[in-house]
């Protein structure tokens, strides 16, 4: 089996936050945790080609990056691509899911990578790359590798797979039918047994915890305060610049309204597939109400409206996904000095 590794620029030996801006280079052969790679592998399959990359080089480039490794894949006749592993780097795992969504999507040629839970490459990339959890300790490359080198070779013989809890790898998402010894009803009054009793048992339906978000103080003066509108709803300006999807979305865009009293059915359009955009798209104001805050700063009931909206799409959006996003815009808010948001939804 030919294999082309993906690395940042620590992992390949180059460098630290230094050597961060590099663009791809590649190196014939195995390079640093590549070399405990083709151990593992076995002695049928060898790395022949490693690609280095800066992570902010990556970050900031991900189209032309992604094209250079599916050519460095195609030159190679490669039969897997390994990106990895990336621990809790989060440009490096931003970056080696995209590498490896190209590289399959492009090629057909199977594709792995490993990081933690908590990496952002996670969220964005778990539906079509398998991602095994490396967890936060470098120190677990060895094994980490081996379960990539095991997970790989059977992509690459086509062999199916099985439960992500059993192989390794983090779940997708996927629903797959299979034959059981207990039905529905057994497993659950099992299940409600043992936690009545106290014992330990595993659901079958996976449940996301919703952390508590503690109420701000109140204001206690909105004619002194600077409020602003942010919605989920998908009002973007004629033509999607940000080219936000109308599901799943993972980017947000900020759009100033300045030089306007009021926002026109002509300037903006609605990317959401969730809802019947009909009655936004011929009153904007539905969904971001421009003119009724204007009107409030002028009768003196608030302080200044903040002079451009964020907006996003909600619709089908994982929760990580949608907390990474809100801290995004957070962070953008109080740096200008907004003191209240009005969060308008469908």
């Amino acid at each position: 089996m030919r294999v082309v590794h993906y690395l940042n620029q620590f992992f390949g030996g180059l460098g630290g936050e230094e050597k961060a801006d590099l663009p791809p280079q590649t190196r014939t052969g195995a390079v640093g945790p590549g070399r405990l790679l083709e151990q593992v592998l076995g002695n049928d399959s060898q790395v022949v080609t490693t690609i280095i990359c800066g992570d902010n080089y990556a970050a900031e480039n991900l189209p032309e990056v992604a094209s250079a490794v599916t050519k460095a894949v195609r030159d190679a006749q490669a039969d897997l691509l390994v990106a990895g592993p990336c621990f809790q780097a989060g440009r490096y795992g931003t970056s080696a899911g995209e590498v490896c969504a190209a590289v399959q999507a492009q090629l057909g040629v199977p594709a792995i990578t490993a990081m933690a839970v908590e990496n952002p490459g996670v969220d964005l990339y778990r539906e079509q790359v398998y991602i095994v959890d490396s967890g936060p300790d470098v120190s677990r490359m060895q094994d980490v590798l081996a379960t990539m080198a095991r997970l790989g070779t059977k992509l690459a013989n086509k062999e199916p797979l099985g439960r992500p809890s059993d192989e390794g790898y983090l779940p997708q998402g996927k629903l797959r039918s299979e034959f059981v010894e207990q039905t529905a009803a057994h497993r659950l009054a099992q299940m409600l047994l043992a936690k009545m009793k106290g014992q330990p048992f595993t659901s079958e339906v996976p449940i996301v915890p919703v952390e508590p978000v503690p109420v701000p103080p109140a204001l206690t003066d909105l004619s002194k305060a600077t409020v602003a509108i942010v919605t989920d709803g998908g009002l973007v300006p004629k033509g999607n610049p940000d080219q936000i999807p109308r599901s799943f979305a993972q980017v947000w865009g900020a759009y100033s309204f300045a030089q306007q009293e009021s926002l026109s059915s002509q300037d903006y359009e609605v990317a959401h597939g969730g809802y019947d955009n009909r009655h936004v798209e011929q009153d904007p104001h539905r969904l971001v109400p421009v003119d009724v805050l204007r009107e409030m700063v002028r009768e003196g009931r608030i302080g200044k409206l903040h002079e451009e909206f964020l907006s996003t799409t909600g619709n089908g959006n994982p929760l990580e996904n949608s907390r990474r996003m809100g801290r995004e815009m957070a962070a953008r808010l109080k740096e200008a000095g907004v003191d209240s948001v009005i969060l308008t939804s469908t």
